[in-house]
Parts: structure tokens; sequence; C-alpha cells
């Protein structure tokens, strides 16, 4: 009986989220793979950083996620002068009943979904004020602190073609995002129905699909799912072989400097769950594993002097783990 009352909240869950989907299909056309990651990520409780070029539906994608999952949301445009009590928040000297009393004045940071606006244009210092808020929910402001909403996350946008006066986010501040998502251009067939969706009198909005209470109960759930023995060797085997050191293979030796770190493992284990679950299936198979690969390990890896030197890329070394994986 609690098995069967289980199954049944599994199968409403994922009802849910896949109506999540389809809600976000009707503002954001020609993207199902950048939608599928976006909710992975936020259903695995983490934060996605979010890669492309303008004009291709990134804030239009952060912020239709707000309202279809009832999340509150709110955007952050990163600058240069951008400074981390812009962020954070900041204490105030306020004058009640004649005495004086600092009083801290939240942040944007203080919502549940905060899109932070090609966050490589903002200084180290900046970058680095989200950190704690991303890793441990809470800031720190005057010694006090504040915890923020749940849940909380981070969809974060960089515009890979403009380089100049840009900040590259470190090694510490990557490995904070669940995944990667490169936004491409739309196909042919959803750029003509995005015209005429756009350019009319009115233009389709996204609509109220789950309640915050709702992706609560679905983040606890994908905790929940079980995995078997053979995905988990899969996660270990190709996060291990992707680092180099004396047990790696000549291709991953010659041409990474630094690969995966545990982080990797537990993202691809969490993002496999979320998939499963987004797709209505009971348990994770080798094939989300290989799925998420890119995703996870793109913006957590560096090819040495001699790969880029030879034009060796990224997404080159995530295939060849990828067919030694199959």
């Amino acid at each position: 009986m609690v098995k069967a009352k289980a199954v049944q909240e599994y199968d409403d869950t994922s009802a849910k989220l896949k109506a999540a989907k389809s809600a976000l299909g009707d503002v954001v056309f020609g993207q199902e793979t950048v939608i599928d990651l976006a909710m992975i990520a936020i259903l695995a409780g983490g934060h996605a950083l979010i890669v492309g070029a303008p004009g291709l539906a990134k804030t239009k994608l952060a912020t239709s996620l707000g309202t279809v999952l009832g999340l509150d949301e709110k955007r952050v445009q990163f600058t240069p002068d951008l400074m981390p009590a812009d962020i954070l928040g900041s204490e105030v000297l306020d004058e009640v009943d004649g005495r004086r009393a600092f009083r801290f004045v939240q942040g944007p940071v203080f919502c549940q979904l905060l899109m932070a606006d090609e966050i490589n244009r903002a200084s180290p210092r900046t970058q680095s004020a989200l950190l704690q808020s991303m890793q441990e929910h809470h800031v720190t402001v005057a010694g006090q602190r504040h915890d923020l909403p749940r849940p909380f996350h981070v969809l974060a946008t960089q515009n890979p073609i403009e380089q100049e006066g840009t900040y590259p986010l470190p090694e510490a501040q990557l490995d904070r995002f669940l995944v990667q998502v490169d936004i491409s251009y739309p196909p042919l067939e959803a750029e003509r129905r995005m015209l005429f969706a756009t350019t009319g009198v009115a233009e389709a909005v996204p609509r109220a699909v789950l309640t915050t209470q709702d992706l609560l109960n679905a983040q606890n759930l994908v905790r929940d799912v079980p995995v078997g023995e053979q995905v988990t060797d899969a996660i270990l085997n190709v996060v291990r072989a992707a680092r180099p050191g004396p047990d790696a293979s000549q291709m991953i030796n010659d041409n990474v400097a630094w690969g995966p770190s545990p982080r990797a493992a537990q993202a691809l284990m969490l993002c496999a769950k979320a998939r499963a679950l987004l797709e209505g299936r009971l348990a994770p198979s080798v094939d989300d594993v290989l799925a998420l690969l890119a995703p996870v390990f793109k913006h957590r890896m560096a090819l040495n002097f001699s790969a880029r030197a030879d034009g060796v890329s990224i997404s080159s070394i995530i295939n060849y783990l990828a067919e030694k994986l199959v």
C-alpha cells in the first residue's frame, strides 16, 4: 500500500513537471533541450550557467521559469561598477521614536530565482558575493547571517561573443553551477512560429503550473529516486577517467590540465535522477549519464597549453569519454 502510494505520488509529480515543460515550450520556442536542462538543474536543487549569443531567449527562459514553477523571480544586470552590496543588501541608519539604529535592507538575492544577467561583466569582487549564497543559501552582512528563501536558485547568463571588458569566472565560481547550458539558434520551423507569436497584437505569456510547495516536493522526490549499481559505476568511472594521472588514458594525460572534482559526480547523480523524474521513469539509466555528460563536465575541465595550441576542444574530450563509457 505504501509502495503504491509512493508510485502514485511519483506519477502525479512527473505529470505536473511535464505540464510545466509544455507551458515553457509555449513561450520559449525551439529550445527543448535547454528547457530540459534548466528544469533538471532546478529539480536537482542547483544553479545553471546559460551561455549563448544575444537574442536567444536567455532572459525569457529565466523569467518564464519563475512564473511556471511558482517562484519569486528577480533579475540583476551585472556591470563593471556593480558592488556586492547591490546584490546582497546593506545596512542603513534609521531613526524610529527618536532612536537611531541600523536596519538591514535586503538586496535582490533575497528571492527564489535570481537571474544574474551577463555575470562575467561584473568584477571578481562582485562575482564572489554570490559564492556564499549559491553554496550555503545564506549571506553574511556586518557579521550577521541572513537566510535566503527556499528554494533558492541562480540562473546566470554569459555572452560568449563579446569578451572585451569581461572578467572570466574563476574555477571555484564555475564549480558552483550544477550545469552549463549552451543555447544555439532555433530551427527554422521554431523561428517561424516565434515570428507569428511575438509580432502580433497579443503575445503569449507564461502561465503558472506549479506552486513553490509543488517544486519543493518534487526536489525531495528527486533525492528519493533509486539509482542502480550500473549507473553508479558509470558515473564514478567516467568522472575518474576524466582526471589526468597515472591511471588516466594517454588522451586525457596529453590534453587535460585538470579534470572534474567529486562535485561533478554528485551533479551527475542528481541530474540523472531529475531527468528520470522529468521523463516519468522510476530510475535513471546510463543513457541519462551520457546525455548529461557535456552540461556537467564542460565547465569543470580545463585543457593544457599544448591541447589548446593543437585546436583540441573540451567537447571532443567529452565525446571521447562518452565513447569509452558506452
